[in-house]
């Protein structure tokens, strides 16, 4: 979120919520899990929540992670050679996992 200045009133006690429900051992367990599901090639976020979000953020550390559950010659999502980044093509790329993982079983909601 480019240009987000200070919040304040209620948007800062909702941030603050937010923040607060952060869970940093979580963060790490998972990173570990896609480390050792996808290999060391997809690299480690700087750490915090932030961190974390911009990681999976193009998605295409996600379809890796999705790919990785299929055995070799039936991958659901196509991983780009260069990470996208425009935005619309980062929303294709997640939404891609999406689909993915919802035919692989995880219910949508």
């Amino acid at each position: 979120m480019a240009n987000k200045g200070p919040s304040y009133g209620m948007s800062r006690e909702v941030q603050s919520k937010i923040e607060k429900k952060y869970d940093e051992e979580l963060e790490e367990r998972l990173v570990e899990w896609i480390v050792v599901q996808c290999g060391p090639d997809v690299g480690r976020p700087d750490r915090g929540r932030l961190g974390f979000q911009v990681w999976l953020k193009n998605g295409v550390i996600l379809s890796k992670l999705v790919n990785s559950l299929y055995p070799e010659g039936s991958k659901p999502v196509k991983v780009p050679e260069n990470p996208p980044s425009m935005v619309f093509k980062q929303m294709e790329q997640v939404a891609q996992f999406l689909k993915a993982a919802e035919d692989y079983g995880v219910i949508k909601t």
